[in-house]
């Protein structure tokens, strides 16, 4: 995060005793990135937040990869996916399916309708999609409440649960980080500050407004962390002895945040922009952009549409959340779709979508893209979701069947 927030009680100099009105010892915790040299809060607890009377091996989601061999395009149906589980069975943490991922990043979706565990992630930063509905995202910095449009980007070791209320369901996209997810670092003086030419600012933002505290005992924690195995993604319960909603104040420059799409403000030109121009966060070998209503390319000869493209150093998903996207018409793709463009493959418009856009204004489309810079490897979901014919709408007459091209 850019700038400063404090909320709450917090001692007047940091790591100096701290007592509440009774009397009773708050206990400091920073939570820091990249050891003590990066940003960070400190949270003033009233336990000690290290305390464990248990422990239990979590198991999973299924977390294999498979390549994605022989190399293709591929549309996956997240709708059609979502309707094969019951929302009123599945939360935000252990009910997350994964469509795919590669050492850097993982990327999964899910149909919630129930509470979710308390929940942190060892692993990295994880920023989440509300493609519909609503929900409080309680955290140890406080609550958020999330609706159709936000992100919330939850720091690594962020301890929170996803609460959906009675009747309630909500669609969430999720990106997994093994890295920080930040705003990309070009819209940020050498002091955190968004500069003038970034798409969005600190007024954009929202954390919490003030502390959430809880008691309880004996309180299950669910924690993805590094680990053995094939994909060294293991999970863990430890049941704490105290409930981990106990601060009564924090200050720094780490913590929860929403951002909701309808903020950003795309930047467009007198031809064609590039992807980069509509990024909005990134993390280690990976960006993440967003594809939202605007006015179109001005030049008389303008061709609205992307212009073809081989990803030749990454793989390129995009998650098509709304509206009409124009290159994307008579492939199949529509609300709830997700595409990926594998590195090495060139691609871009559909056939006739060229024509079609000529003299086109303005496109209404809304859609989450992620760009990864190593290849993406298939999950279950992924494999599930796939609709096996995306990589023939290129070419009509071929079709792909049965791991081997015919013509039709």
């Amino acid at each position: 995060m850019p700038h400063y927030q404090q909320l709450g009680t917090v001692p007047k100099h940091r790591h100096t005793l701290f007592k509440d009105d009774a009397g009773n010892v708050l206990y400091e915790e920073l939570m820091g990135e990249e050891g003590f040299s990066s940003d960070s809060s400190l949270l003033y607890h009233r336990h000690i937040p290290s305390g464990i009377v248990g422990s239990r091996v979590w198991e999973l989601p299924d977390q294999t990869l498979t390549p994605n061999h022989p190399l293709l395009p591929r549309h996956l149906k997240l709708h059609d996916l979502a309707a094969t589980t019951d929302p009123k069975t599945a939360d935000a943490v252990t009910g997350r399916r994964l469509l795919m991922g590669n050492g850097d990043v993982r990327l999964s979706y899910a149909r919630v309708g129930k509470t979710s565990p308390l929940y942190k992630n060892g692993l990295g930063d994880e920023c989440v999609f509300v493609e519909k509905g609503t929900a409080v995202v309680e955290t140890q910095f406080g609550a958020l409440p999330v609706e159709e449009g936000d992100y919330i980007v939850i720091p690594r070791a962020t301890i929170h649960r996803w609460v959906v209320g009675d009747g309630e369901v909500a669609q969430l996209f999720f990106i997994e980080a093994n890295s920080h997810i930040a705003p990309p670092r070009r819209y940020l003086s050498k002091y955190g500050q968004f500069l003038e030419h970034a798409p969005y600012c600190e007024r954009d933002l929202h954390g919490p407004t003030e502390p959430l505290l809880a008691e309880g005992a004996n309180v299950e924690l669910y924690i993805k962390h590094r680990g053995a195995g094939p994909t060294g993604v293991v999970g863990s319960v430890h049941v704490l002895p105290n409930h981990p909603f106990d601060v009564v104040g924090w200050d720094g420059c780490l913590y929860p945040f929403t951002f909701n799409i309808r903020d950003y403000m795309p930047i467009t030109g007198k031809i064609h922009q590039p992807p980069p121009v509509h990024q909005v966060f990134e993390g280690h070998n990976f960006v993440v952009c967003n594809f939202l209503p605007r006015k179109v390319d001005y030049h008389e000869l303008a061709v609205p549409v992307p212009y073809y493209h081989s990803n030749v150093d990454s793989d390129e998903v995009m998650f098509y959340v709304a509206g009409d996207y124009e290159a994307r018409k008579g492939s199949g793709i529509n609300k709830g779709s997700v595409s990926i463009h594998p590195g090495g493959h060139p691609h871009g418009p559909q056939p006739g979508a060229i024509e079609a856009s000529i003299g086109v204004e303005r496109f209404d489309e809304t859609a989450v893209m992620v760009d990864t810079f190593l290849p993406l490897q298939l999950g279950e979901a992924g494999m599930a979701a796939d609709d096996g014919k995306y990589a023939e709408s290129w070419t009509p007459g071929h079709k792909w069947a049965g791991g081997k091209w015919s013509n039709s």
